[in-house]
């Protein structure tokens, strides 16, 4: 089959071949054939080290498709199922499924089962990215990382809930519970940052300020529901306009520290910086401890949108159904396999919001 490899940590470039095999499914495993997968930035950091992740690899994790093969003992899904690719799926047992009831942080199958290489190639096992492996024809995964979807949901669309969609909306009405009339600013418009705008203005903001460095992205935030957009440079003026002393919440959906600290200090005393994008292990953030003491702020992080994906994709398509979450409007391109590598040069360039890809 075919499928887009990266073979060294570093290489600016994903090689399409057509001679990978997926592995069968073994117990409590799916085939799933990928039908529409989003190129994300968090396959970036994979690519250039960013993210842990051995190579060779396939890279993708954002994506749907229907179920081709089932192994002994599942029950969760069938044969011909729709479904939705969750690369971080809970387990339904551990302390953090039942106990602490933060699903999203169940590591015990991302961190098992889901680590085990899902291809091979002139004999050689490849792992898939976080475990999914989606830029491929098929994939094979355990089956709580299938979700059924109902059958007329586009794949395109439902590709984005695995991943950004859910990562954004669920950052604002999970993560920082975003509450109505209060005031928002998110720093990175792209899938993630658009996400979340989305998420916020479905939560009932009074005011979504959209930060980026591409004017055109500002003026595209605006039809999700941004209510003003700014450069950074221009931020501390319009924050001052508008709030007086911060905002009530910051999303930063880039990774980089020096938009990690510009979200924190962008929000009022008691107010919330929640931070999405994936930054790097080895960059670090720096408080002083008066500050953290004083202006008794929230730093948190959010991980996956705080999502329980058995619910919370269904939860976003109900949304994109009744017309109030814009999924089409996230698609800025769609692209065949052999132009994955395009796909990517774009989101380097900031001209996408999503490129989704098909085989």
């Amino acid at each position: 089959m075919r499928a887009a490899v990266l073979f060294n940590i570093g290489d600016e470039k994903l090689e399409v071949v057509d001679d990978i095999e997926v592995l069968p499914p073994g117990p409590g495993e799916v085939t799933i054939k990928i039908e529409a997968t989003g190129v994300c930035h968090s396959d970036l950091h994979a690519m250039n080290g960013g993210l842990p992740q051995p190579a060779p690899f396939v890279p993708g994790h954002e994506g749907a498709g229907i179920i081709t093969e089932v192994g002994e003992g599942v029950t969760k899904v069938k044969l011909g199922d729709h479904v939705i690719v969750a690369w971080s799926p809970p387990c339904g047992h551990c302390i953090n499924c039942t106990t602490r009831k933060s699903p999203h942080l169940c590591t015990e199958i991302q961190f098992g089962r889901l680590m085990a290489p899902r291809f091979t190639r002139n004999g050689e096992l490849l792992p898939g990215m976080a475990g999914a492996g989606t830029f491929a024809e098929y994939t094979t995964m355990p089956e709580e990382a299938a979700i059924k979807i109902d059958d007329d949901v586009p794949f395109e669309i439902a590709s984005l809930i695995g991943c950004g969609v859910t990562t954004g909306v669920g950052a604002a009405i999970n993560t920082a519970k975003v509450e109505p009339g209060s005031s928002v600013v998110v720093f990175g418009c792209g899938g993630v940052g658009i996400a979340a705008i989305q998420g916020a203005h479905i939560a009932g903001a009074a005011t979504i300020v959209a930060v980026d460095l591409v004017p055109e992205k500002l003026e595209l935030a605006k039809t999700f529901g941004a209510t003003h957009g700014c450069s950074p440079d221009d931020l501390a003026a319009l924050q001052a306009e508008l709030t007086g002393d911060g905002f009530d919440y910051a999303f930063e959906a880039i990774g980089l520290p020096v938009t990690m600290r510009a979200a924190f200090d962008a929000i009022r005393r008691g107010g919330t910086a929640c931070i999405i994008g994936v930054g790097a292990m080895d960059k670090e953030i720096s408080f002083n401890g008066f500050e953290i003491f004083f202006s008794e702020k929230k730093f948190m992080g959010s991980y996956y949108g705080s999502a329980d994906v058995r619910s919370d994709f269904h939860r976003l398509l109900r949304l994109w159904k009744s017309g109030q979450l814009n999924l089409e409007g996230m698609i800025t391109r769609k692209m065949h396999i052999d132009d994955i590598n395009e796909a990517f040069d774009a989101m380097k360039r900031g001209e996408v919001i999503r490129t989704v890809v098909t085989f």
